[in-house]
């Protein structure tokens, strides 16, 4: 027990540069798999939440944009949308590195871009932005009609309509497809590491660290479950707070039409 606390104190933040410097190279122990990939885990949450912070404002601005009547705000909203959703995210990773590493030999001051912690987090933010945005692009075109009157009866114009009626129903109606994308945008951060940004001293990811046990123990049926396990343990916690942030959304309706509503999860993205 005492040397497995010691090998939590060396490496479970060994992903962020605290703790041991050099990864363990013989005699893998389960407890130094769990603890490593587990290191690893904190960028991915890492990615996850900014990159789905700053998206969701984002997908907002998109999901307006492509419902305006303005063709010059239109047209840049759908292309940026279908662009993103219709090239595969690890191309987009990879164009993106090399773009990255062309601007940096030109002008140093974009070496921060070729780095995971910023160049991988803004394609990630872009990517879930394109989904998000047409999610909620459906949405706005779901509010229905008698809602819109109802706020231009009170005498509500312009932003003190959106803010006070557009913008929540758009939020409850596409809150369970929204949940879903922000469960796949998780996931897809384990895709970072090995699309072309480069793990710096060999601080990667949870399935960065999951791989390099595989390779060395030529064993993957001890690492990738543990990595699964993490990313179940992720995906429960958003589902969960994302559940309550719903029963939030959905607060005003009458009981009987909340229990009507419940959250669906999709398969494909």
């Amino acid at each position: 027990m005492s040397t497995c606390l010691q090998t939590i104190h060396d490496y479970a933040l060994r992903s962020i540069g605290i703790g041991e410097r050099l990864l363990p190279r013989e005699g893998f122990t389960l407890c130094e798999q769990v603890t490593l990939i587990g290191s690893g885990m904190i960028w991915n949450i890492y990615f996850g939440i900014v990159a789905l912070t700053i998206g969701f404002f984002l997908a907002t601005g998109l999901a307006v944009a492509k419902g305006a009547h303005s063709r010059w705000l239109r047209k840049p909203a759908e292309w940026f949308i279908f662009v993103f959703r219709g090239s595969p995210l690890f191309i987009q990773f990879f164009f993106a590195y090399f773009l990255f590493l062309s601007l940096k030999s030109s002008n140093p001051a974009f070496g921060a871009f070729t780095a995971a912690w910023l160049g991988a987090l803004i394609v990630l933010f872009l990517n879930t932005a394109a989904y998000t945005g047409e999610i909620f692009y459906g949405a706005l075109r779901s509010i229905p009609k008698g809602d819109v009157e109802a706020a231009d009866a009170y005498g509500m114009t312009g932003w003190h309509r959106f803010r006070r009626i557009i913008w929540p129903t758009m939020l409850r109606l596409a809150w369970p497809a929204y949940t879903n994308e922000a469960i796949f945008l998780f996931h897809a951060t384990t895709l970072v590491f090995f699309s072309g940004f480069p793990a710096w001293q060999q601080r990667g990811d949870a399935l960065y660290y999951a791989s390099y046990f595989a390779d060395k123990t030529f064993n993957p049926f001890v690492p990738y479950p543990i990595l699964a396990g993490y990313f179940i343990l992720v995906t429960l916690v958003i589902v969960s707070v994302f559940g309550l942030i719903g029963i939030r959304l959905n607060r005003h309706l009458p009981a009987e039409r909340r229990a009507r509503a419940p959250m669906r999860l999709t398969l494909i993205r």
